[in-house]
């Protein structure tokens, strides 16, 4: 794996002193930002964007982005993580946040490596308590879809469909599994 450099760090969050590229001093294998003056080490990581398959019977939520990065496109409640909360509790905040809806979370179902824009995508299956909706101003519109209705070539992100395919297959089977997938 290589180790480009496109840091979004360009100064020390300490000392405001321009950072370099390079090895740290304590034994690192990797580039770092790092700080010249103060020796400051910066890390950059991946972010990690948490959500919900939100489902009322045999129908699932989805929400129509009204933000870009998709604008127009239908995708699973989801958002990035803020700090200070479990990934559930994100999972659930987003929910709410997008589609206004009273879920009963449940298991932990996808976990999706994307590694090429520096994410980690986290779904769970939730249980929605109604039909009751609110969408926040993020999304156009929040709606629910039976299996044969999900707009596939409308989908937002591959993490999504890639979500729902696993989501439908294993409703399907009768028996919920947990799946992992690295999106290149």
């Amino acid at each position: 794996m290589t180790n480009a450099w496109s840091s979004a760090i360009k100064h020390c969050k300490n000392c405001g002193t321009a950072v370099v590229r390079r090895l740290p001093d304590d034994g690192d294998t990797r580039q770092r930002a790092v700080c010249p003056a103060c020796n400051t080490v910066h890390y950059e990581n991946p972010l990690n964007v948490v959500g919900t398959i939100p489902v009322l019977g045999d129908k699932v939520l989805l929400c129509k982005r009204n933000i870009e990065p998709r604008k127009g496109f239908w995708t699973l409640p989801a958002g990035f993580m803020e700090l200070h909360e479990t990934l559930a509790e994100g999972a659930a905040r987003e929910t709410d946040e997008e589609a206004g809806a009273d879920i009963q979370m449940q298991a932990l179902f996808t976990v999706l490596d994307v590694p090429r824009v520096g994410q980690v995508h986290f779904f769970f299956r939730a249980a929605m308590q109604s039909d009751a909706l609110n969408p926040g101003h993020e999304t156009m519109e929040a709606r629910l879809f039976s299996e044969a209705e999900i707009p596939w070539d409308d989908l937002a992100f591959r993490t999504v469909k890639e979500t729902l395919r696993s989501y439908f297959a294993d409703r399907a089977k009768g028996e919920f599994g947990f799946h992992t997938l690295v999106i290149s």
